[in-house]
């Protein structure tokens, strides 16, 4: 893994620096699977921090790429909108397109925040203890399944089993099918010709199959009592029963990649990182108890979702530029999280950090996302159960990492565990 890397790294950094700062583009997903944003986000945080990129595929957006900079478009609501009328959260997003996907992090005050209450209880402190045996059981049986000393990939064998569990379980959906789960996470945040969906087309019709799939869900539960199940929640809450099918679908969709692809991708993402740094992995396992701020350094490190979008409700001007009413305004929190005047050496990955839960990866203000404890509680009990029984986890070869700039995780790490206690 170590000079072809450092070779990449080089030449990234000399093109970052090399080309016109009006002409850097970071939305570019090939960027991400790559690896190689890193030098045109630190060039952006130094030179230009809100900056306008004119030519991008998707049409002119601004980046805010620092910490505190991030921080104040997150909390402005009522200039930096969430709408899925006027583009929603991602950056392909176009005001007025015909019939958006509506869901409650693609809204604004009052409705989000109605909808948001009617599913929080779901991660509750009271149900997440509930929760914690269930996915105790859960990794320990997914762990002493592992293959010794032959290579596997991670990603299939542990971080998806696991959350894919997790979801089934929140949806009260067929275990048997809880992979059904994970496709259509995959699914709907896929570009079309690059591995996981070959076409719009085939994209389309495999959503409108999830969709078809919780249509039934939603029948057979808002005839049958509450429970304290996802969509039973949202087919009797007050705010949410008489919602429109897209909405609900919107919803459904929110919850299976939030659910998903956060928590998976982070699983793997500790795996990489301690790899990478095999002084914090030996401090890890002499240090058990370093566990919890392991977790959020890697949630930090690994920054599962690259950025939100917002849309401006009006003009405005913004450390110094004027941003327009309509102008996409895109938070990069995978650049936020690595801004030096705000964490201490953010390159590095360091698990006990003296303030490791300050990172933005789960955004900020109303949006903060919803699932944050369940996603800490998930990663703290994998690695609880992996230090009872593996001295090691090796990474074989470089990580293959998703085709996308807003999802940034990976699609396969191959591994060997050598041994156990």
């Amino acid at each position: 893994m170590g000079d072809s890397t450092i070779s990449v790294k080089d030449k990234a950094r000399a093109e970052a620096y090399a080309m016109p700062l009006d002409k850097i583009n970071v939305a570019q997903p090939a960027l991400f699977q790559s690896g190689t944003m890193w030098p045109y986000f630190e060039r952006l945080r130094n030179e230009d921090p809100v900056h306008y990129c004119a030519e991008n595929e998707f049409g002119p957006y601004w980046s805010i790429t620092k910490f505190d900079d991030i921080m104040a478009v997150d909390t402005n609501h009522e200039v930096f909108s969430s709408e899925a009328s006027l583009g929603g959260i991602g950056i392909a997003g176009e005001a007025g397109a015909e019939d958006p996907l509506r869901m409650f992090i693609a809204m604004d005050r009052p409705r989000h925040d109605v909808q948001r209450k009617t599913v929080s209880p779901i991660v509750s402190p009271a149900n997440l203890q509930t929760m914690e045996p269930i996915i105790r059981g859960w990794a320990g049986e997914i762990l002493d399944g592992l293959p010794i000393g032959e290579e596997f990939d991670w990603v299939d064998r542990v971080s998806i089993e696991l959350t894919t569990s997790m979801l089934a379980t929140l949806f009260d959906f067929p275990f048997e099918e809880r992979r059904r789960l994970t496709r259509w996470s995959d699914v709907v945040t896929a570009i079309p010709g690059h591995g996981i969906v070959d076409t719009l087309e085939q994209k389309m019709e495999e959503i409108r199959e999830c969709f078809e799939c919780f249509n039934g869900l939603w029948n057979e539960r808002v005839n049958a009592p509450p429970k304290g199940d996802l969509i039973s929640m949202l087919a009797h809450g007050e705010a949410t029963r008489h919602m429109e099918p897209r909405e609900y679908h919107g919803n459904v969709i929110l919850l299976i990649v939030g659910g998903n692809d956060t928590t998976r991708n982070t699983i793997t993402g500790s795996v990489v990182a301690l790899n990478e740094n095999p002084d914090q992995y030996q401090k890890l396992r002499d240090n058990p108890e370093l566990i919890t701020s392991m977790v959020s350094e890697t949630i930090r490190w690994q920054t599962p979702l690259a950025y939100m979008r917002r849309t401006a409700l009006k003009d405005i001007e913004f450390q110094g530029k004027q941003i327009k009413k309509g102008d996409k305004v895109v938070m990069w929190y995978v650049s936020g999280n690595r801004d030096e005047t705000a964490i201490d050496n953010p390159d590095a990955y360091i698990i006990d950090r003296a303030n490791p839960r300050k990172h933005i990866s789960f955004g900020f203000g109303i949006h903060r996302c919803v699932g944050n404890r369940l996603a800490e509680l998930q990663l703290t009990i994998i690695w609880e159960e992996i230090l009872k029984r593996f001295p090691e986890i090796k990474v074989v070869e470089e990580p293959k990492r998703t085709y996308s700039s807003f999802v940034k995780g990976y699609e396969n790490l191959k591994v060997i565990i050598p041994s156990r206690y």
